[in-house]
Protein backbone atom coordinates (compact mmCIF):
# COMPACT_ATOMS: atom_id res chain seq x y z
CA UNK A 1 0.00 0.00 0.00
CA UNK A 2 1.02 3.56 -0.87
CA UNK A 3 2.12 5.42 1.89
CA UNK A 4 0.49 8.95 2.77
CA UNK A 5 1.79 11.78 1.18
CA UNK A 6 0.46 14.00 3.88
CA UNK A 7 -0.60 14.12 7.75
CA UNK A 8 -3.35 15.95 7.21
CA UNK A 9 -5.51 17.31 5.09
CA UNK A 10 -8.07 20.16 5.53
CA UNK A 11 -10.99 21.17 3.84
CA UNK A 12 -12.86 24.46 4.85
CA UNK A 13 -12.47 28.23 5.65
CA UNK A 14 -9.80 30.78 4.93
CA UNK A 15 -10.91 34.47 5.55
CA UNK A 16 -9.39 37.80 5.78
CA UNK A 17 -9.30 39.99 8.65
CA UNK A 18 -9.38 43.72 9.49
CA UNK A 19 -8.37 43.76 12.82
CA UNK A 20 -9.61 46.90 14.98
CA UNK A 21 -8.22 47.81 18.32
CA UNK A 22 -10.41 49.55 20.17
CA UNK A 23 -10.37 50.87 23.78
CA UNK A 24 -13.43 49.86 24.80
CA UNK A 25 -16.32 48.02 22.91
CA UNK A 26 -18.68 50.95 21.43
CA UNK A 27 -21.89 51.45 22.42
CA UNK A 28 -24.98 51.42 20.25
CA UNK A 29 -25.14 54.76 18.52
CA UNK A 30 -21.49 56.03 19.51
CA UNK A 31 -18.48 57.05 18.31
CA UNK A 32 -15.33 54.74 19.18
CA UNK A 33 -11.71 55.94 17.91
CA UNK A 34 -10.05 52.72 16.71
CA UNK A 35 -6.11 52.48 18.48
CA UNK A 36 -4.76 50.66 15.52
CA UNK A 37 -5.90 48.56 12.38
CA UNK A 38 -4.19 45.75 10.80
CA UNK A 39 -5.39 43.37 7.59
CA UNK A 40 -4.12 40.28 8.20
CA UNK A 41 -5.00 36.32 7.47
CA UNK A 42 -7.52 33.75 9.38
CA UNK A 43 -10.17 31.22 9.06
CA UNK A 44 -10.62 27.94 10.74
CA UNK A 45 -9.09 25.42 8.74
CA UNK A 46 -6.25 27.61 7.05
CA UNK A 47 -5.15 28.68 10.11
CA UNK A 48 -4.90 25.37 11.71
CA UNK A 49 -3.36 23.76 9.02
CA UNK A 50 -0.87 26.23 8.79
CA UNK A 51 0.31 25.88 12.75
CA UNK A 52 0.31 22.05 12.03
CA UNK A 53 2.98 22.76 9.30
CA UNK A 54 4.96 24.87 11.78
CA UNK A 55 4.97 21.68 14.23
CA UNK A 56 6.32 19.78 11.27
CA UNK A 57 2.98 17.77 10.21
CA UNK A 58 2.82 17.41 6.31
CA UNK A 59 -0.59 19.60 5.30
CA UNK A 60 -2.87 19.93 2.27
CA UNK A 61 -5.23 22.68 2.53
CA UNK A 62 -8.35 22.26 0.25
CA UNK A 63 -10.49 25.80 0.50
CA UNK A 64 -12.09 28.28 -2.02
CA UNK A 65 -11.62 32.30 -3.05
CA UNK A 66 -12.78 34.80 -4.51
CA UNK A 67 -11.03 36.38 -7.94
CA UNK A 68 -9.93 39.59 -5.27
CA UNK A 69 -6.76 40.81 -4.39
CA UNK A 70 -7.23 38.97 -0.93
CA UNK A 71 -6.94 35.41 -2.77
CA UNK A 72 -3.50 36.15 -3.90
CA UNK A 73 -2.87 37.32 -0.24
CA UNK A 74 -4.08 33.34 1.05
CA UNK A 75 -1.89 32.04 -1.95
CA UNK A 76 1.20 33.24 -0.94
CA UNK A 77 1.09 33.23 2.72
CA UNK A 78 0.16 29.09 2.50
CA UNK A 79 2.83 28.71 0.18
CA UNK A 80 4.99 30.66 2.36
CA UNK A 81 3.90 28.36 5.56
CA UNK A 82 4.52 24.99 3.29
CA UNK A 83 1.18 24.43 2.96
CA UNK A 84 0.21 22.37 -0.09
CA UNK A 85 -3.20 23.54 -1.27
CA UNK A 86 -5.93 23.05 -3.92
CA UNK A 87 -8.23 26.40 -4.09
CA UNK A 88 -11.11 26.60 -6.35
CA UNK A 89 -11.81 30.52 -7.44
CA UNK A 90 -15.26 31.62 -7.78
CA UNK A 91 -14.90 34.80 -10.40
CA UNK A 92 -16.88 37.72 -9.99
CA UNK A 93 -17.03 37.31 -6.02
CA UNK A 94 -14.81 38.73 -2.59
CA UNK A 95 -13.12 36.17 -0.45
CA UNK A 96 -14.60 35.81 2.58
CA UNK A 97 -13.85 38.53 4.92
CA UNK A 98 -13.71 39.52 8.76
CA UNK A 99 -13.90 42.52 10.83
CA UNK A 100 -12.97 41.76 13.96
CA UNK A 101 -13.02 44.16 16.94
CA UNK A 102 -10.60 43.60 19.82
CA UNK A 103 -11.29 45.44 23.60
CA UNK A 104 -7.96 45.97 24.18
CA UNK A 105 -8.86 45.96 28.02
CA UNK A 106 -9.61 42.21 27.89
CA UNK A 107 -8.57 41.08 24.49
CA UNK A 108 -11.97 39.35 23.69
CA UNK A 109 -12.87 39.84 20.17
CA UNK A 110 -16.56 40.13 18.39
CA UNK A 111 -16.44 39.24 14.68
CA UNK A 112 -18.28 40.89 11.87
CA UNK A 113 -18.11 38.72 8.88
CA UNK A 114 -19.61 37.68 5.34
CA UNK A 115 -19.14 34.54 3.26
CA UNK A 116 -20.83 35.38 -0.12
CA UNK A 117 -22.84 31.69 -0.79
CA UNK A 118 -21.11 31.09 -4.06
CA UNK A 119 -18.14 30.81 -1.84
CA UNK A 120 -18.48 26.78 -1.31
CA UNK A 121 -16.59 23.67 -2.30
CA UNK A 122 -18.33 21.97 -4.99
CA UNK A 123 -17.97 17.81 -4.19
CA UNK A 124 -17.11 17.68 -7.81
CA UNK A 125 -13.83 19.75 -6.71
CA UNK A 126 -12.69 17.36 -4.38
CA UNK A 127 -10.68 14.04 -5.74
CA UNK A 128 -10.76 11.13 -3.33
CA UNK A 129 -7.17 10.53 -3.52
CA UNK A 130 -6.85 13.80 -1.44
CA UNK A 131 -8.48 12.32 1.15
CA UNK A 132 -6.33 8.46 1.15
CA UNK A 133 -3.16 9.89 0.57
CA UNK A 134 -3.89 11.98 4.42
CA UNK A 135 -3.43 10.41 7.50
CA UNK A 136 -5.90 12.54 9.11
CA UNK A 137 -8.72 14.69 7.79
CA UNK A 138 -9.84 17.79 9.44
CA UNK A 139 -13.08 19.65 8.52
CA UNK A 140 -15.35 22.48 9.52
CA UNK A 141 -19.14 23.25 9.79
CA UNK A 142 -19.14 24.96 6.14
CA UNK A 143 -20.41 23.29 2.89
CA UNK A 144 -21.71 19.64 5.04
CA UNK A 145 -22.72 18.67 0.98
CA UNK A 146 -18.71 18.27 0.40
CA UNK A 147 -17.08 17.33 3.98
CA UNK A 148 -19.84 14.87 4.22
CA UNK A 149 -18.62 13.19 1.06
CA UNK A 150 -14.71 13.59 2.08
CA UNK A 151 -15.41 12.23 5.58
CA UNK A 152 -17.32 9.18 4.40
CA UNK A 153 -14.04 8.69 2.15
CA UNK A 154 -12.09 9.26 4.80
CA UNK A 155 -14.13 6.42 7.17
CA UNK A 156 -13.92 4.06 4.35
CA UNK A 157 -10.06 4.06 4.20
CA UNK A 158 -9.84 3.62 8.48
CA UNK A 159 -8.72 7.47 8.27
CA UNK A 160 -9.81 9.56 11.18
CA UNK A 161 -11.93 12.80 10.72
CA UNK A 162 -11.73 15.74 13.06
CA UNK A 163 -14.56 18.50 12.89
CA UNK A 164 -14.38 21.88 14.13
CA UNK A 165 -18.26 22.67 15.15
CA UNK A 166 -19.58 25.74 16.23
CA UNK A 167 -23.09 25.69 15.72
CA UNK A 168 -25.78 23.06 15.05
CA UNK A 169 -27.28 22.96 11.61
CA UNK A 170 -29.31 20.69 9.25
CA UNK A 171 -26.59 19.86 6.77
CA UNK A 172 -24.41 18.66 9.53
CA UNK A 173 -26.82 15.78 10.00
CA UNK A 174 -25.03 14.58 6.53
CA UNK A 175 -21.71 14.75 8.22
CA UNK A 176 -21.81 13.93 11.72
CA UNK A 177 -22.31 9.75 11.23
CA UNK A 178 -18.71 9.84 9.58
CA UNK A 179 -17.08 12.20 12.09
CA UNK A 180 -14.36 10.75 14.97
CA UNK A 181 -13.51 13.62 16.89
CA UNK A 182 -15.98 16.51 16.85
CA UNK A 183 -14.08 19.57 18.98
CA UNK A 184 -17.13 22.16 19.55
CA UNK A 185 -17.73 25.29 20.70
CA UNK A 186 -19.57 25.58 23.82
CA UNK A 187 -23.00 26.37 22.25
CA UNK A 188 -22.45 23.34 19.73
CA UNK A 189 -23.69 20.56 22.00
CA UNK A 190 -26.42 22.78 23.37
CA UNK A 191 -27.55 23.77 20.01
CA UNK A 192 -27.88 20.09 19.54
CA UNK A 193 -29.17 18.16 22.17
CA UNK A 194 -31.22 20.82 23.60
CA UNK A 195 -29.18 20.05 26.75
CA UNK A 196 -27.49 23.22 28.91
CA UNK A 197 -25.33 20.65 31.00
CA UNK A 198 -21.97 20.23 29.17
CA UNK A 199 -21.41 16.85 32.20
CA UNK A 200 -24.78 15.64 30.40
CA UNK A 201 -24.85 17.08 26.32
CA UNK A 202 -21.40 15.58 25.33
CA UNK A 203 -22.23 11.90 26.65
CA UNK A 204 -25.94 12.79 24.73
CA UNK A 205 -23.93 13.56 20.88
CA UNK A 206 -21.34 10.88 22.13
CA UNK A 207 -24.05 8.10 22.62
CA UNK A 208 -26.57 9.49 19.68
CA UNK A 209 -23.35 9.27 16.94
CA UNK A 210 -20.99 7.06 18.27
CA UNK A 211 -18.04 9.77 18.11
CA UNK A 212 -14.95 8.18 19.37
CA UNK A 213 -14.82 11.40 21.59
CA UNK A 214 -16.37 14.45 21.61
CA UNK A 215 -14.79 17.53 23.03
CA UNK A 216 -16.06 20.90 24.23
CA UNK A 217 -14.08 24.35 23.93
CA UNK A 218 -15.20 26.58 26.72
CA UNK A 219 -12.79 29.21 26.26
CA UNK A 220 -10.98 30.66 29.93
CA UNK A 221 -12.83 27.66 31.50
CA UNK A 222 -10.17 24.85 29.30
CA UNK A 223 -11.73 22.28 27.26
CA UNK A 224 -13.79 19.17 28.56
CA UNK A 225 -14.22 16.18 26.33
CA UNK A 226 -16.29 12.52 26.89
CA UNK A 227 -14.50 9.41 25.24
CA UNK A 228 -17.77 7.28 25.95
CA UNK A 229 -16.38 6.29 29.58
CA UNK A 230 -14.90 8.68 31.49
CA UNK A 231 -14.74 12.52 31.11
CA UNK A 232 -11.16 14.42 30.40
CA UNK A 233 -11.15 18.14 31.68
CA UNK A 234 -7.49 20.55 31.37
CA UNK A 235 -8.39 23.88 32.87
CA UNK A 236 -6.60 26.80 30.75
CA UNK A 237 -3.23 28.70 30.80
CA UNK A 238 -2.74 31.99 32.42
CA UNK A 239 -1.09 33.82 29.70
CA UNK A 240 -1.24 37.80 28.93
CA UNK A 241 -4.02 38.05 26.76
CA UNK A 242 -3.98 40.67 23.76
CA UNK A 243 -6.64 39.11 21.23
CA UNK A 244 -8.11 36.21 21.58
CA UNK A 245 -8.70 35.71 17.72
CA UNK A 246 -7.89 31.97 16.62
CA UNK A 247 -7.25 30.70 19.59
CA UNK A 248 -9.92 28.17 18.71
CA UNK A 249 -8.15 27.46 15.65
CA UNK A 250 -5.00 26.83 17.92
CA UNK A 251 -6.61 24.05 19.90
CA UNK A 252 -8.30 22.17 16.47
CA UNK A 253 -4.80 21.82 14.99
CA UNK A 254 -3.11 20.66 18.27
CA UNK A 255 -6.00 18.41 19.08
CA UNK A 256 -4.91 16.92 15.61
CA UNK A 257 -1.58 17.25 16.21
CA UNK A 258 -2.31 14.75 19.70
CA UNK A 259 -4.40 12.59 17.74
CA UNK A 260 -1.48 12.18 14.62
CA UNK A 261 1.00 11.02 17.64
CA UNK A 262 -1.77 9.14 19.21
CA UNK A 263 -1.39 10.63 22.43
CA UNK A 264 -4.63 10.49 25.11
CA UNK A 265 -6.90 12.84 25.52
CA UNK A 266 -5.15 14.23 28.90
CA UNK A 267 -1.96 14.95 27.27
CA UNK A 268 -4.00 15.77 23.81
CA UNK A 269 -6.36 18.71 25.56
CA UNK A 270 -3.56 19.91 28.14
CA UNK A 271 -1.26 21.25 24.47
CA UNK A 272 -4.06 22.04 22.80
CA UNK A 273 -4.99 24.51 25.53
CA UNK A 274 -1.65 25.39 26.04
CA UNK A 275 -0.85 26.20 22.09
CA UNK A 276 -4.12 28.18 22.53
CA UNK A 277 -3.41 30.50 25.25
CA UNK A 278 -0.23 31.27 23.63
CA UNK A 279 -1.96 32.13 20.37
CA UNK A 280 -3.82 35.01 22.94
CA UNK A 281 -0.80 36.70 23.55
CA UNK A 282 -0.33 38.51 20.39
CA UNK A 283 -2.61 40.24 17.99
CA UNK A 284 -4.70 37.94 14.99
CA UNK A 285 -5.61 34.96 14.30
CA UNK A 286 -2.38 33.39 13.71
CA UNK A 287 0.45 35.87 15.07
CA UNK A 288 1.07 33.75 18.14
CA UNK A 289 1.27 30.54 16.45
CA UNK A 290 3.76 28.86 19.08
CA UNK A 291 6.73 26.17 18.59
CA UNK A 292 6.51 23.54 20.19
CA UNK A 293 9.39 24.18 22.69
CA UNK A 294 7.14 27.26 24.04
CA UNK A 295 4.39 25.56 24.07
CA UNK A 296 6.16 22.86 26.31
CA UNK A 297 7.67 25.40 28.42
CA UNK A 298 4.00 26.55 29.10
CA UNK A 299 3.00 23.24 30.18
CA UNK A 300 6.48 22.63 32.24
CA UNK A 301 5.30 26.33 34.27
CA UNK A 302 2.01 24.86 34.99
CA UNK A 303 0.87 28.22 35.56
CA UNK A 304 -3.14 27.51 34.84
CA UNK A 305 -6.43 29.36 35.09
CA UNK A 306 -8.67 27.88 38.11
CA UNK A 307 -10.94 24.64 37.29
CA UNK A 308 -14.04 24.77 36.48
CA UNK A 309 -14.85 20.91 36.93
CA UNK A 310 -13.16 18.90 40.04
CA UNK A 311 -12.37 15.97 39.96
CA UNK A 312 -15.55 13.99 41.90
CA UNK A 313 -17.84 16.13 39.59
CA UNK A 314 -16.37 14.27 36.60
CA UNK A 315 -16.44 10.90 38.09
CA UNK A 316 -20.13 11.42 39.53
CA UNK A 317 -20.91 12.77 36.04
CA UNK A 318 -19.57 10.15 34.17
CA UNK A 319 -21.01 7.16 36.54
CA UNK A 320 -24.81 8.77 35.55
CA UNK A 321 -24.17 8.88 31.94
CA UNK A 322 -25.98 7.38 29.13
CA UNK A 323 -23.55 4.99 27.18
CA UNK A 324 -23.16 4.83 23.27
CA UNK A 325 -25.45 1.87 21.69
CA UNK A 326 -23.46 -1.00 21.23
CA UNK A 327 -24.00 -2.68 17.76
Amino acid sequence: MRAPRFDILGIGENATDTVLQLAQFPALGSKVEMLGAQIMLGGQVATTLIACQRWGLRTHYVGVVGDDSAAELHRGELRRAGVHSDLLQVPRTLSQMSFILIDTSSGERTIVWRRDPRLSVSPTFLERDWVTSARLLHIDGHDPATTSVAAAWARASGIPVVADLDHMSPGLLRVLPFVDFPVTSREFPVDATGEKNLLKALPRLQRDYGFRAVCATIGVDGALAWDGSRFWYAPSYKVGVVDTTGAGDLFHAAFSYGILHAWNLERTLDFACAAAGLNCETLGARGGISNLSKVKELQRKANRNRALYSQVQLQRAAAAAPRAKRG
